[in-house]
């Protein structure tokens, strides 16, 4: 079947960058600490914006911050803001500039700890993805109990931009919850991923 006649979920219809992005990552568990830390940066990135808008800059963004290296992004000085701040390639935003550095230190404190990023996000579902059955994206929640409550623990360990529904959003991005309609051809795929 041509992928142009695969059924999908409505959310992405209508333009390619959407389709790809659903087709090869939305919703499909992701276990690995760098991306899952990247996710959490361009979700908080988003707050206020369409999904499409960061990604349509998402490759830019990997360039301004170095690879999403927490290492690098942690120790971000005035000169390196600055220089964010006038980059019309990402979301100009001095709070949300800020939440990067911050996020990126309470990261690298989560590994300073002894665990493993994946770990601390996964253990919010037990480690497997939460198989939903939605019929209509009308149906698809913004927040959540789980949501909320691991919202509450990453304000808790000092990140920033990471409300219930960024979290939520970051939790259907990274597949810990497999929020494809069931229709979609993409849920059987994602649901077969569990671990």
């Amino acid at each position: 079947m041509a992928t142009e006649d695969l059924i999908r979920c409505d959310w992405c219809q209508g333009d390619e960058l959407y389709r790809s992005y659903h087709d090869e990552v939305w919703g499909y568990p992701e276990f690995d600490d760098r991306v899952l830390f990247e996710y959490l940066l361009l979700e908080g990135a988003q707050a206020g914006l369409s999904w499409i808008t960061i990604l349509r800059k998402q490759e830019n963004y990997r360039l301004a911050l170095d690879g999403f290296d927490p290492e690098l992004i942690a120790r971000y000085g005035d000169q390196k803001k600055a220089e964010l701040l006038g980059n019309a390639g990402i979301v100009r935003n001095r709070l949300k500039i800020d939440s990067c550095i911050t996020n990126a230190r309470s990261y690298l404190a989560i590994l300073d700890s002894g665990r493993q990023f994946k770990d601390y996000l996964w253990d919010f579902v037990d480690g497997r993805p939460i198989q939903n059955q939605f019929v209509s994206i009308a149906d698809v929640p913004a927040k959540t109990a789980v949501s909320d409550a691991l919202s509450k623990r990453l304000k808790a360990d000092g990140f920033k931009f990471v409300g219930t529904t960024i979290c939520y959003a970051l939790m259907q991005a990274t597949g810990m919850v497999n929020d494809h309609l069931v229709s979609c051809h993409r849920h059987r795929d994602c649901a077969a991923a569990c671990p």
